[in-house]
């Protein structure tokens, strides 16, 4: 009866040990590295640089809106922002896989669109791809409607080390 025990215990043992391996993983991923204290995108070079003061620790390759070339002067333009911003909230339940918004429009971007009367738009991202589409390849073009897009990994890895209040300078 002994011998039944302990063979109960060690098969049930690895038979938790074996359903908790086959759990689907968990987005949200932790980070103990160094403070991101800014994120550089470099539009042309479709490239987003997480740094540590003057030292790149990632960088990630991107996707932009469906017409990148120029500033986004008003909504539905299809570029994505140039200029300095913040990340001004996260989404973990995002349409995307995760998000991280982005303060745009500044007071800036406000001012230039009611001088041209138009409205500036907003809800730009950096985000993963559509939820439920995760094999669609989308990277042999630019996809968004003006966010910045990555892979779902890559996304869940950004959206561990940079936190809220983080600037955010994106460039030509």
């Amino acid at each position: 009866m002994i011998l039944s025990r302990r063979f109960l215990l060690a098969a049930g043992a690895a038979a938790l040990t074996t359903l908790g391996a086959c759990a689907p993983q968990s987005k949200f991923r932790s980070y103990r590295g160094p403070q991101v204290t800014s994120v550089l995108v470099y539009k042309s070079a479709r490239r987003m640089h997480l740094m540590h003061h003057d030292r790149a620790i990632r960088t990630f390759p991107i996707r932009l809106g469906g017409d990148p070339i120029g500033h986004k002067v008003m909504e539905g333009d299809g570029k994505t922002p140039e200029g300095s911003y913040w990340i001004d909230r996260r989404n973990p339940n995002s349409a995307y896989h995760l998000s991280l918004g982005i303060s745009y429009p500044n007071a800036e971007d406000r001012a230039r669109a009611e001088a041209l009367g138009v409205d500036p738009g907003g809800n730009i991202f950096i985000h993963g791809l559509p939820n439920g589409q995760a094999g669609r390849d989308e990277w042999g073009r630019d996809w968004t409607a003006g966010c910045i897009a990555v892979t779902n990994p890559e996304m869940e890895e950004i959206y561990a080390m940079v936190r809220d209040g983080t600037p955010i300078h994106i460039f030509p």
